[in-house]
């Protein structure tokens, strides 16, 4: 819901700038831009759970297995196919 906020001519003026360096299509970006950065919150959340461990080759394989599974399965074919 958009709702509008007062600034003076000079911050409009500022926003404009910073909206045409920074290459975003909205003040909204601009300003939500500055408040991630002063919060410390990341643009991307890849790579934050510390607990999750690498992908194996492994897990490549049986990615790859599953996949198989389900195309095989939508093209029509009858009853399932599991690989392993």
């Amino acid at each position: 819901m958009p709702t509008t906020v007062q600034v003076s001519e000079k911050s409009f003026q500022m926003l404009n700038k910073l909206k045409a360096e920074m290459r975003v299509r909205s003040h909204d970006e601009v300003i939500k831009m500055f408040i991630f950065e002063r919060e410390g919150i990341p643009s991307s959340m890849f790579g934050s759970n510390r607990r999750l461990r690498p992908f194996s080759p492994n897990d490549e394989v049986d990615y790859l297995n599953y996949r198989y599974v389900i195309d095989e399965h939508f093209r029509g074919l009858k009853g399932t196919i599991y690989v392993k």
